[in-house]
């Protein structure tokens, strides 16, 4: 766990943008120790992006991200919360577009090939970036915070008007495997009624009901239905885990969103490395000191979505 790790060899799939709607071919690739996640355009000569904050240029219903020369890399967050989930600190992605193929519209996809390409164990000691004190961003009903906890832990809560999907609220623990059993599979979504002013402004373009649960007025449209009870606020957290992971480290802390979306996810960690007080690397055997065996936690229970969100984040039901 303390050390840093990387994919095993190479793997290729192929797979169409969503908001694009072009088809692109996509490499992931071992990287040495210390690299981070690096995107590398393939289609322009000499283009690395390296994922990190500061790189995020657009926030529209995706992270985009883009070096100095202007060259850009869409919807990198499911396949960062591929990597977050199961421990992967190095690795160099290879694409022919602007965009990362949406596949089923969740990190699953990723998660396969990761798993496909296999992940060692590298020298290096990893980071971990533990939270020391509360930090918040709000903006209008909506609000993401950072929390000192003793594990990575992630809260959300979810409110649209929608009969379908009016409030949903999650809240878990995220290991390895509670990425890969319980949240990974969860997939975008978005509204029938809005998909026609998507499109006319250049997103969704690549969106059908192969990759994303789409709601009509009162139904779901998908015919196999949901893969989880509260699959949309768990895709939300797969959001997240992937905003987060543009840290370019682990955290050790609890992320809580409230209606949060990209934006202002990038806002929190924009927020958070300008307060240095906020934060501390811890590596190496050091680690042990602030992150909980699992033996030694509490069980969490799963409470309702109020029940779970409304009291940990000071809101009024």
């Amino acid at each position: 766990m303390i050390f840093q790790r990387t994919l095993k060899n190479t793997i290729r799939c192929t797979g169409i943008g969503l908001h694009s709607g072009k088809k692109v071919y996509l490499s992931l690739r071992p990287a040495p120790a210390n690299t981070g996640i690096v995107f590398h355009r393939t289609d322009m000569k000499g283009a690395l992006v390296p994922a990190t904050v500061q790189t995020v240029v657009d926030t529209r219903l995706c992270s985009s991200i883009a070096n100095r020369e202007g060259v850009r890399v869409s919807t990198v967050e499911h396949l960062l919360a591929a990597f977050a989930g199961l421990g992967v600190n190095n690795a160099y992605v290879d694409l022919d577009g602007p965009e990362i193929p949406i596949m089923d519209g969740s990190a699953a996809p990723f998660v396969f090939l990761i798993q496909c390409a296999g992940v060692v164990q590298q020298k290096s000691y990893k980071r971990w970036l533990r939270i020391k004190k509360p930090i918040s961003v709000t903006q209008g009903n909506k609000k993401a915070s950072f929390e000192p906890c003793d594990r990575f832990r992630v809260s959300f809560l979810i409110d649209f008007d929608h009969p379908l999907l009016s409030e949903q609220g999650e809240e878990m623990d995220i290991t390895e495997t509670t990425f890969i059993k319980d949240i990974s599979r969860a997939r975008t979504f978005g509204f029938l009624k809005e998909v026609e002013q998507l499109r006319s402004n250049g997103l969704a373009r690549g969106g059908s009901l192969d990759n994303a649960i789409v709601m009509g007025d009162f139904r779901i449209l998908n015919e196999g239905g949901l893969r989880y009870e509260k699959e949309f606020v768990r895709h939300k957290m797969i959001d997240a885990i992937g905003d987060l992971y543009l840290l370019g480290h682990p955290i050790i802390g609890h992320f809580k969103g409230v209606r949060s979306g990209h934006a202002l996810n990038n806002m929190l960690l924009r927020k958070l490395m300008a307060h240095a007080n906020a934060w501390e690397f811890v590596e190496g055997e050091r680690v042990a000191q602030f992150l909980q065996p699992d033996a030694e936690r509490q069980p969490v229970e799963r409470p309702t979505p109020m029940e779970a969100l409304t009291p940990a984040m000071g809101l009024s039901a």
